[in-house]
Protein backbone atom coordinates (compact mmCIF):
# COMPACT_ATOMS: atom_id res chain seq x y z
CA UNK A 1 0.00 0.00 0.00
CA UNK A 2 1.00 3.33 -0.67
CA UNK A 3 2.78 5.38 2.16
CA UNK A 4 2.58 9.27 2.54
CA UNK A 5 4.74 11.27 4.37
CA UNK A 6 3.34 14.69 5.39
CA UNK A 7 5.91 17.64 6.26
CA UNK A 8 5.09 19.51 9.56
CA UNK A 9 7.27 22.62 9.95
CA UNK A 10 7.84 24.32 13.71
CA UNK A 11 5.63 27.07 12.43
CA UNK A 12 2.61 24.95 11.72
CA UNK A 13 1.84 23.07 14.87
CA UNK A 14 -1.85 23.42 14.28
CA UNK A 15 -3.63 20.56 15.71
CA UNK A 16 -6.98 21.82 14.13
CA UNK A 17 -5.42 21.14 10.53
CA UNK A 18 -7.90 18.89 8.97
CA UNK A 19 -4.62 16.35 8.01
CA UNK A 20 -4.99 15.04 11.86
CA UNK A 21 -9.37 14.46 11.62
CA UNK A 22 -8.97 10.80 10.86
CA UNK A 23 -5.73 8.19 11.72
CA UNK A 24 -4.25 6.63 8.50
CA UNK A 25 -2.08 3.63 9.39
CA UNK A 26 -0.13 4.87 5.92
CA UNK A 27 0.56 8.73 6.93
CA UNK A 28 3.87 9.68 8.27
CA UNK A 29 4.02 12.91 9.85
CA UNK A 30 7.92 14.17 10.03
CA UNK A 31 8.58 17.46 12.35
CA UNK A 32 12.61 17.70 12.60
CA UNK A 33 15.06 19.98 14.36
CA UNK A 34 17.41 21.60 11.33
CA UNK A 35 20.20 23.56 11.89
CA UNK A 36 19.09 25.19 8.07
CA UNK A 37 16.47 26.58 10.67
CA UNK A 38 18.46 27.44 13.68
CA UNK A 39 21.65 28.99 11.47
CA UNK A 40 19.54 31.24 8.79
CA UNK A 41 20.37 33.88 11.50
CA UNK A 42 21.42 34.09 15.19
CA UNK A 43 18.07 33.61 16.33
CA UNK A 44 17.51 34.52 20.27
CA UNK A 45 18.29 31.65 22.37
CA UNK A 46 14.69 31.68 24.13
CA UNK A 47 13.09 31.59 20.52
CA UNK A 48 15.00 27.91 19.42
CA UNK A 49 14.21 27.02 22.71
CA UNK A 50 10.74 27.74 22.28
CA UNK A 51 10.15 26.50 18.64
CA UNK A 52 11.70 23.14 19.59
CA UNK A 53 9.91 21.93 22.74
CA UNK A 54 6.43 23.56 21.46
CA UNK A 55 7.63 21.09 18.20
CA UNK A 56 8.39 18.10 20.75
CA UNK A 57 5.13 18.56 22.37
CA UNK A 58 2.95 18.68 19.24
CA UNK A 59 4.73 16.08 17.68
CA UNK A 60 4.44 13.67 21.03
CA UNK A 61 0.42 14.93 21.37
CA UNK A 62 0.17 13.32 17.60
CA UNK A 63 1.20 10.53 19.10
CA UNK A 64 -1.14 9.81 21.63
CA UNK A 65 -4.01 10.91 19.18
CA UNK A 66 -2.84 7.96 17.37
CA UNK A 67 -0.59 9.42 14.26
CA UNK A 68 2.66 8.03 13.34
CA UNK A 69 5.31 10.39 13.95
CA UNK A 70 9.14 10.91 13.39
CA UNK A 71 10.45 13.15 15.58
CA UNK A 72 14.60 14.22 14.49
CA UNK A 73 17.00 15.88 17.22
CA UNK A 74 19.06 18.19 15.87
CA UNK A 75 21.51 15.18 16.55
CA UNK A 76 19.96 13.24 13.77
CA UNK A 77 19.91 15.79 11.05
CA UNK A 78 23.36 17.29 11.25
CA UNK A 79 24.00 15.52 8.20
CA UNK A 80 21.79 17.22 6.05
CA UNK A 81 22.67 20.93 4.98
CA UNK A 82 18.86 20.96 3.75
CA UNK A 83 15.10 20.56 4.28
CA UNK A 84 14.81 18.76 0.40
CA UNK A 85 18.02 16.40 1.12
CA UNK A 86 16.27 15.42 4.88
CA UNK A 87 12.85 14.78 3.20
CA UNK A 88 14.67 13.09 0.11
CA UNK A 89 16.18 10.70 2.28
CA UNK A 90 13.20 9.97 4.91
CA UNK A 91 11.09 9.08 1.70
CA UNK A 92 13.86 6.34 0.80
CA UNK A 93 14.25 5.04 3.79
CA UNK A 94 10.50 4.79 4.02
CA UNK A 95 9.63 3.79 0.90
CA UNK A 96 7.23 7.02 0.40
CA UNK A 97 5.63 7.34 -2.73
CA UNK A 98 3.18 10.75 -2.38
CA UNK A 99 5.22 13.79 -0.25
CA UNK A 100 2.39 16.36 0.87
CA UNK A 101 2.87 19.66 2.74
CA UNK A 102 1.36 22.76 4.06
CA UNK A 103 1.71 25.94 2.37
CA UNK A 104 4.96 27.63 3.69
CA UNK A 105 4.63 30.96 5.60
CA UNK A 106 8.38 31.82 4.39
CA UNK A 107 9.47 32.70 0.90
CA UNK A 108 12.85 30.29 1.04
CA UNK A 109 10.96 27.82 1.81
CA UNK A 110 8.53 27.79 -0.49
CA UNK A 111 11.22 28.05 -3.30
CA UNK A 112 13.33 25.05 -1.67
CA UNK A 113 10.04 22.51 -1.51
CA UNK A 114 8.52 24.11 -4.80
CA UNK A 115 11.65 23.17 -6.15
CA UNK A 116 12.18 19.63 -4.64
CA UNK A 117 8.17 19.02 -6.07
CA UNK A 118 9.92 19.98 -9.54
CA UNK A 119 12.50 17.20 -9.21
CA UNK A 120 11.24 14.67 -6.70
CA UNK A 121 10.98 10.82 -7.43
CA UNK A 122 8.00 11.08 -5.80
CA UNK A 123 4.50 12.92 -6.12
CA UNK A 124 4.27 16.01 -4.13
CA UNK A 125 1.70 17.99 -3.36
CA UNK A 126 0.61 21.50 -1.37
CA UNK A 127 -2.02 22.04 1.10
CA UNK A 128 -3.27 24.99 2.88
CA UNK A 129 -2.06 25.62 6.16
CA UNK A 130 -5.63 26.44 7.29
CA UNK A 131 -4.79 29.17 9.33
CA UNK A 132 -4.99 32.21 8.10
CA UNK A 133 -8.50 33.99 7.98
CA UNK A 134 -7.37 34.45 4.17
CA UNK A 135 -6.70 32.21 2.36
CA UNK A 136 -3.31 31.77 0.66
CA UNK A 137 -4.86 31.69 -2.83
CA UNK A 138 -7.28 34.35 -2.32
CA UNK A 139 -4.49 36.73 -1.26
CA UNK A 140 -4.25 38.23 -5.04
CA UNK A 141 -7.69 39.38 -5.01
CA UNK A 142 -6.83 42.06 -2.08
CA UNK A 143 -3.14 42.51 -3.24
CA UNK A 144 -1.25 43.74 -5.99
CA UNK A 145 2.41 43.80 -6.87
CA UNK A 146 4.31 46.62 -6.32
CA UNK A 147 1.21 48.93 -5.09
CA UNK A 148 0.78 50.92 -2.47
CA UNK A 149 -1.78 49.41 -0.20
CA UNK A 150 -3.29 50.74 3.75
CA UNK A 151 -4.26 48.89 6.25
CA UNK A 152 -7.28 50.67 7.02
CA UNK A 153 -9.45 50.00 3.91
CA UNK A 154 -8.52 46.06 4.06
CA UNK A 155 -9.29 45.84 7.34
CA UNK A 156 -12.60 47.19 7.13
CA UNK A 157 -13.32 44.59 3.95
CA UNK A 158 -12.03 42.53 6.52
CA UNK A 159 -14.62 43.61 8.80
CA UNK A 160 -17.60 43.14 6.53
CA UNK A 161 -16.58 40.06 5.50
CA UNK A 162 -16.14 38.19 8.55
CA UNK A 163 -19.12 39.93 10.48
CA UNK A 164 -16.63 40.85 13.57
CA UNK A 165 -17.94 44.06 15.20
CA UNK A 166 -20.62 45.05 12.55
CA UNK A 167 -24.28 45.40 12.77
CA UNK A 168 -25.82 44.33 9.65
CA UNK A 169 -23.56 46.40 7.23
CA UNK A 170 -22.09 48.95 9.55
CA UNK A 171 -19.39 48.79 12.44
CA UNK A 172 -20.74 48.47 15.93
CA UNK A 173 -20.40 51.75 17.77
CA UNK A 174 -21.12 53.74 14.29
CA UNK A 175 -16.77 54.33 13.41
CA UNK A 176 -14.70 51.61 12.04
CA UNK A 177 -11.60 52.75 14.08
CA UNK A 178 -11.11 53.35 18.06
CA UNK A 179 -7.32 53.97 17.40
CA UNK A 180 -7.72 58.12 18.87
CA UNK A 181 -8.63 56.87 22.21
CA UNK A 182 -5.97 53.94 22.37
CA UNK A 183 -3.16 56.57 23.03
CA UNK A 184 -3.12 56.79 26.57
CA UNK A 185 0.16 57.03 28.62
CA UNK A 186 0.68 55.63 32.00
CA UNK A 187 -0.51 56.99 34.83
CA UNK A 188 0.40 56.16 38.33
CA UNK A 189 -2.44 53.88 39.11
CA UNK A 190 -2.64 52.14 35.87
CA UNK A 191 1.04 51.35 36.57
CA UNK A 192 0.59 49.90 40.17
CA UNK A 193 -2.30 47.72 38.71
CA UNK A 194 -0.72 45.97 36.20
CA UNK A 195 -1.19 42.55 36.10
CA UNK A 196 1.37 40.16 36.92
CA UNK A 197 3.18 37.77 33.99
CA UNK A 198 1.12 35.08 33.11
CA UNK A 199 3.55 32.40 34.99
CA UNK A 200 3.89 29.36 32.73
CA UNK A 201 7.99 28.29 33.65
CA UNK A 202 8.93 25.69 30.68
CA UNK A 203 11.89 23.47 31.59
CA UNK A 204 13.20 20.92 29.14
CA UNK A 205 16.50 19.95 30.22
CA UNK A 206 17.29 17.47 27.38
CA UNK A 207 16.25 20.43 24.89
CA UNK A 208 18.40 22.72 26.92
CA UNK A 209 21.45 20.53 26.41
CA UNK A 210 21.19 19.75 23.22
CA UNK A 211 20.97 23.67 22.29
CA UNK A 212 24.23 24.05 24.27
CA UNK A 213 25.71 20.55 22.98
CA UNK A 214 25.37 22.07 19.64
CA UNK A 215 26.61 25.44 19.88
CA UNK A 216 24.11 27.15 18.22
CA UNK A 217 24.79 30.59 17.60
CA UNK A 218 22.63 33.10 19.28
CA UNK A 219 21.44 36.07 21.16
CA UNK A 220 20.38 36.87 24.36
CA UNK A 221 19.80 35.13 27.39
CA UNK A 222 19.17 31.38 27.15
CA UNK A 223 17.72 30.40 30.77
CA UNK A 224 17.30 27.14 32.02
CA UNK A 225 13.25 27.61 31.84
CA UNK A 226 11.20 30.04 29.28
CA UNK A 227 8.37 31.73 30.01
CA UNK A 228 6.35 31.28 26.71
CA UNK A 229 3.40 28.63 25.69
CA UNK A 230 5.08 25.27 24.28
CA UNK A 231 1.31 23.96 23.63
CA UNK A 232 -2.21 24.32 22.64
CA UNK A 233 -3.60 24.53 26.68
CA UNK A 234 -0.65 26.82 27.35
CA UNK A 235 -1.86 28.61 24.52
CA UNK A 236 -5.55 29.00 25.36
CA UNK A 237 -4.58 29.68 29.28
CA UNK A 238 -2.63 32.38 28.17
CA UNK A 239 -5.76 33.99 25.95
CA UNK A 240 -7.84 33.61 28.48
CA UNK A 241 -5.61 35.05 31.19
CA UNK A 242 -5.49 38.18 28.70
CA UNK A 243 -8.82 38.42 28.14
CA UNK A 244 -9.66 38.39 31.71
CA UNK A 245 -6.70 40.41 33.18
CA UNK A 246 -5.48 42.85 30.60
CA UNK A 247 -7.79 42.93 27.20
CA UNK A 248 -9.98 45.91 29.92
CA UNK A 249 -7.40 48.14 29.43
CA UNK A 250 -5.29 46.69 26.22
CA UNK A 251 -6.36 49.46 23.69
CA UNK A 252 -5.99 52.15 26.03
CA UNK A 253 -2.37 51.81 26.92
CA UNK A 254 -1.67 49.72 24.00
CA UNK A 255 0.90 52.42 22.55
CA UNK A 256 2.14 53.32 26.43
CA UNK A 257 5.87 52.55 28.14
CA UNK A 258 6.93 52.42 30.85
CA UNK A 259 10.79 52.18 33.18
CA UNK A 260 8.61 50.85 36.06
CA UNK A 261 7.33 47.42 35.59
CA UNK A 262 10.48 45.08 34.84
CA UNK A 263 8.89 42.24 36.42
CA UNK A 264 5.83 42.48 34.32
CA UNK A 265 6.89 43.92 30.80
CA UNK A 266 3.52 41.85 29.40
CA UNK A 267 1.90 45.21 30.43
CA UNK A 268 -1.27 45.14 29.25
CA UNK A 269 -0.83 42.92 25.84
CA UNK A 270 -1.37 39.49 25.21
CA UNK A 271 2.15 37.91 24.38
CA UNK A 272 0.05 35.78 22.29
CA UNK A 273 2.09 35.84 19.18
CA UNK A 274 4.66 33.21 19.37
CA UNK A 275 1.55 31.24 19.95
CA UNK A 276 -0.14 32.24 16.86
CA UNK A 277 2.92 32.77 14.65
CA UNK A 278 3.53 29.09 15.02
CA UNK A 279 -0.35 28.04 14.96
CA UNK A 280 -1.11 26.79 18.10
CA UNK A 281 -3.96 29.32 18.46
CA UNK A 282 -5.76 30.76 15.52
CA UNK A 283 -6.84 34.18 14.86
CA UNK A 284 -10.30 33.03 14.81
CA UNK A 285 -10.17 31.28 17.52
CA UNK A 286 -8.20 34.41 19.52
CA UNK A 287 -10.45 36.82 18.21
CA UNK A 288 -14.00 34.94 19.14
CA UNK A 289 -12.87 34.20 22.79
CA UNK A 290 -12.09 37.91 22.95
CA UNK A 291 -15.70 38.57 21.88
CA UNK A 292 -16.94 36.32 23.94
CA UNK A 293 -15.38 37.95 26.95
CA UNK A 294 -15.97 41.47 25.44
CA UNK A 295 -20.27 40.29 25.42
CA UNK A 296 -19.83 38.70 29.02
CA UNK A 297 -20.46 42.38 31.10
CA UNK A 298 -18.83 40.76 34.13
CA UNK A 299 -15.12 41.51 32.39
CA UNK A 300 -16.04 45.36 31.54
CA UNK A 301 -14.47 45.48 28.11
CA UNK A 302 -15.30 48.75 26.04
CA UNK A 303 -15.53 48.56 22.53
CA UNK A 304 -12.41 50.75 22.01
CA UNK A 305 -10.23 47.83 23.80
CA UNK A 306 -11.85 45.06 22.11
CA UNK A 307 -11.52 46.68 18.34
CA UNK A 308 -8.06 47.41 19.10
CA UNK A 309 -7.26 44.28 19.76
CA UNK A 310 -8.96 42.87 16.78
CA UNK A 311 -7.92 45.15 14.49
CA UNK A 312 -3.94 44.05 15.32
CA UNK A 313 -5.28 40.62 14.14
CA UNK A 314 -8.34 40.66 11.55
CA UNK A 315 -6.23 44.01 10.10
CA UNK A 316 -2.86 44.07 10.77
CA UNK A 317 -1.32 40.60 10.57
CA UNK A 318 -3.43 39.90 7.74
CA UNK A 319 -2.39 42.84 6.03
CA UNK A 320 0.96 42.25 6.45
CA UNK A 321 0.65 38.92 5.63
CA UNK A 322 -1.02 40.12 2.14
CA UNK A 323 1.88 42.48 1.17
CA UNK A 324 4.86 40.32 1.60
CA UNK A 325 3.54 37.33 -0.57
CA UNK A 326 2.85 39.76 -3.40
CA UNK A 327 6.01 41.55 -3.05
CA UNK A 328 8.21 38.62 -2.01
CA UNK A 329 10.58 38.15 -4.91
CA UNK A 330 12.31 41.85 -4.45
CA UNK A 331 11.01 42.81 -0.90
CA UNK A 332 14.44 41.91 1.03
CA UNK A 333 16.25 44.32 -1.05
CA UNK A 334 14.11 47.28 -1.28
CA UNK A 335 16.09 50.40 -0.22
CA UNK A 336 14.06 53.71 -1.20
CA UNK A 337 15.79 55.79 1.31
CA UNK A 338 19.48 54.14 0.09
CA UNK A 339 20.54 54.30 4.04
CA UNK A 340 24.07 52.29 4.43
CA UNK A 341 24.49 52.64 8.21
CA UNK A 342 25.72 49.71 10.12
CA UNK A 343 23.77 48.67 13.93
CA UNK A 344 25.60 50.17 16.30
CA UNK A 345 26.89 47.43 19.15
CA UNK A 346 24.80 48.16 21.94
CA UNK A 347 21.87 46.35 19.94
CA UNK A 348 23.55 42.78 20.87
CA UNK A 349 24.31 44.15 24.50
CA UNK A 350 21.70 47.20 25.33
CA UNK A 351 24.58 49.40 27.01
CA UNK A 352 23.47 52.98 25.60
CA UNK A 353 23.40 55.91 27.32
CA UNK A 354 20.08 56.94 25.58
CA UNK A 355 17.73 55.24 28.56
CA UNK A 356 14.92 54.90 26.02
CA UNK A 357 16.52 52.52 24.17
CA UNK A 358 18.32 51.03 26.71
CA UNK A 359 15.23 49.98 28.51
CA UNK A 360 13.90 48.49 24.67
CA UNK A 361 17.08 46.66 24.03
CA UNK A 362 17.61 44.83 27.15
CA UNK A 363 13.99 43.63 27.69
CA UNK A 364 14.21 42.42 24.25
CA UNK A 365 17.13 40.61 24.94
CA UNK A 366 16.57 39.72 28.28
CA UNK A 367 12.58 38.38 27.16
CA UNK A 368 13.05 37.90 23.31
CA UNK A 369 9.78 40.40 23.42
CA UNK A 370 8.85 43.62 23.33
CA UNK A 371 5.54 45.07 22.30
CA UNK A 372 4.99 47.20 18.91
CA UNK A 373 5.23 50.98 20.11
CA UNK A 374 9.05 49.64 21.66
CA UNK A 375 9.87 47.93 18.38
CA UNK A 376 8.40 50.86 15.99
CA UNK A 377 8.70 54.14 17.22
CA UNK A 378 11.49 53.74 19.83
CA UNK A 379 14.13 50.89 18.13
CA UNK A 380 12.98 51.02 14.54
CA UNK A 381 12.71 55.03 14.78
CA UNK A 382 16.04 55.38 15.56
CA UNK A 383 17.39 53.06 12.96
CA UNK A 384 15.45 54.99 10.74
CA UNK A 385 16.66 58.50 11.40
CA UNK A 386 20.19 57.51 11.93
CA UNK A 387 20.07 55.55 8.40
CA UNK A 388 21.00 51.89 9.13
CA UNK A 389 20.77 49.45 6.76
CA UNK A 390 17.71 48.18 6.11
CA UNK A 391 19.36 44.33 5.61
CA UNK A 392 20.77 45.14 9.51
CA UNK A 393 17.70 46.46 11.06
CA UNK A 394 16.02 43.08 9.46
CA UNK A 395 18.39 40.77 10.28
CA UNK A 396 17.92 42.53 14.15
CA UNK A 397 14.66 41.99 14.30
CA UNK A 398 14.51 38.36 12.73
CA UNK A 399 16.89 37.52 15.16
CA UNK A 400 15.50 38.75 18.28
CA UNK A 401 12.17 38.04 18.57
CA UNK A 402 10.23 35.27 20.22
CA UNK A 403 7.40 35.51 17.58
CA UNK A 404 9.66 36.65 14.52
CA UNK A 405 8.93 34.81 11.61
CA UNK A 406 9.97 36.58 8.17
CA UNK A 407 6.65 36.60 6.72
CA UNK A 408 5.43 39.18 9.76
CA UNK A 409 8.77 40.75 10.81
CA UNK A 410 10.10 41.61 6.97
CA UNK A 411 6.81 43.83 6.22
CA UNK A 412 7.17 45.21 9.52
CA UNK A 413 10.81 45.88 9.85
CA UNK A 414 11.20 47.01 6.02
CA UNK A 415 7.96 48.42 5.41
CA UNK A 416 6.50 50.02 8.27
CA UNK A 417 9.26 50.80 10.66
CA UNK A 418 12.52 51.42 8.02
CA UNK A 419 10.04 52.67 4.93
CA UNK A 420 12.62 50.92 3.01
CA UNK A 421 9.48 49.99 0.30
CA UNK A 422 8.99 53.58 0.03
CA UNK A 423 4.99 53.54 1.13
CA UNK A 424 3.96 50.28 0.42
CA UNK A 425 3.06 50.24 3.33
CA UNK A 426 2.83 53.42 5.32
CA UNK A 427 2.03 56.71 3.50
CA UNK A 428 5.23 58.53 5.80
CA UNK A 429 7.77 57.63 7.80
CA UNK A 430 7.04 56.51 11.11
CA UNK A 431 9.80 59.20 12.85
CA UNK A 432 9.47 61.46 15.85
CA UNK A 433 11.93 63.81 18.08
CA UNK A 434 12.22 62.64 21.91
CA UNK A 435 8.94 64.55 22.27
CA UNK A 436 6.88 61.65 21.43
CA UNK A 437 8.66 59.21 23.54
CA UNK A 438 8.31 61.76 26.66
CA UNK A 439 5.15 61.87 26.06
CA UNK A 440 3.99 57.86 25.96
CA UNK A 441 6.54 56.83 28.70
CA UNK A 442 8.71 57.49 31.53
CA UNK A 443 12.32 56.61 29.43
CA UNK A 444 13.30 60.55 29.48
CA UNK A 445 13.08 60.98 33.40
CA UNK A 446 16.41 60.16 34.59
CA UNK A 447 18.07 59.56 31.37
CA UNK A 448 21.81 60.67 30.73
CA UNK A 449 20.39 63.09 27.94
CA UNK A 450 18.06 65.98 28.36
CA UNK A 451 14.90 65.33 26.34
CA UNK A 452 13.94 68.91 26.16
CA UNK A 453 17.19 70.33 24.67
CA UNK A 454 17.47 70.19 20.68
CA UNK A 455 21.61 70.70 20.97
CA UNK A 456 24.83 70.83 23.05
CA UNK A 457 26.43 67.98 25.03
CA UNK A 458 23.14 66.50 26.62
CA UNK A 459 21.12 67.03 24.24
CA UNK A 460 18.74 64.01 23.82
CA UNK A 461 19.62 62.30 20.34
CA UNK A 462 16.64 61.92 18.74
CA UNK A 463 15.69 65.46 18.51
CA UNK A 464 18.29 66.69 16.18
CA UNK A 465 18.28 63.39 14.40
CA UNK A 466 14.75 63.97 13.68
CA UNK A 467 15.45 67.17 11.92
CA UNK A 468 18.49 65.99 10.08
CA UNK A 469 16.48 62.90 8.78
CA UNK A 470 13.63 65.59 7.27
CA UNK A 471 16.51 67.69 6.14
CA UNK A 472 18.17 65.07 3.88
CA UNK A 473 15.44 63.26 2.77
CA UNK A 474 13.41 66.30 2.31
CA UNK A 475 13.08 65.39 -1.83
CA UNK A 476 11.33 62.62 -1.09
CA UNK A 477 9.02 64.02 1.64
CA UNK A 478 8.23 67.70 1.65
CA UNK A 479 5.21 67.36 -0.63
CA UNK A 480 3.98 64.33 1.90
CA UNK A 481 0.80 66.29 3.08
CA UNK A 482 1.13 64.08 6.14
CA UNK A 483 4.71 65.87 7.08
CA UNK A 484 3.86 69.32 5.75
CA UNK A 485 2.78 70.99 8.88
CA UNK A 486 6.33 69.61 10.19
CA UNK A 487 8.60 70.88 7.06
CA UNK A 488 6.75 74.57 8.06
CA UNK A 489 8.30 74.17 11.50
CA UNK A 490 11.31 73.62 10.08
CA UNK A 491 11.22 76.22 7.55
CA UNK A 492 10.46 78.98 10.00
CA UNK A 493 13.79 78.18 11.41
CA UNK A 494 16.57 80.66 10.88
CA UNK A 495 19.36 79.71 8.83
CA UNK A 496 21.79 79.63 12.08
CA UNK A 497 19.19 77.76 13.82
CA UNK A 498 18.85 75.35 11.34
CA UNK A 499 22.92 74.70 10.92
CA UNK A 500 22.93 74.08 14.42
CA UNK A 501 20.67 71.48 14.89
CA UNK A 502 22.07 69.99 12.11
CA UNK A 503 25.74 70.09 13.01
CA UNK A 504 24.54 68.52 16.27
CA UNK A 505 23.18 65.95 14.52
CA UNK A 506 26.37 64.72 12.21
CA UNK A 507 28.20 64.82 15.68
CA UNK A 508 25.93 62.48 16.96
CA UNK A 509 26.23 60.02 13.37
CA UNK A 510 30.16 60.39 13.60
CA UNK A 511 29.97 58.87 17.12
CA UNK A 512 26.52 56.49 17.09
CA UNK A 513 28.35 53.64 18.74
CA UNK A 514 29.19 55.77 21.73
CA UNK A 515 25.84 57.23 22.25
Amino acid sequence: MAKTLRLILGDQLNASHSWFKQKQHDVVYLIAELRQETDYVPHHGQKIYAFFMAMQQFAQALQQAGHKVQYLMLDETNEYESLPELITKKCEELDITAFEYQQPDEWRLHQQLNQLSETASFNCRCVESEHFLLPFANLDKYFKTGTRHRMESFYRKMRKETGYLMQFDKPEGGKWNYDANNREAFNQQAIDELPEIFDIENRDKAIFDRIVKQKIKSIGTLPESINWPVNRTQSRQLLHFFCREQLNRFGSYQDAMTCQADDKWGLYHSRLSFAMNSKMLSPKEVIEVALDYYHNDDFDIDLAQIEGFIRQILGWREFVRGIYWLNVADYGQLNYLHHTTQLPKYFWTGQTKMRCMSHCLTQSLDNAYAHHIQRLMVIGNFCLLTGIHPDDVDLWYLSVYVDAIEWVEQPNTRGMSQFADGGLIASKPYISSGQYINKMSDYCQHCHYKVKQKTGNLACPFNSLYWHFLYRHKDKFENNPRLGFTYNTWHKMNPEQQQVVLEQADSYLEQLDDL
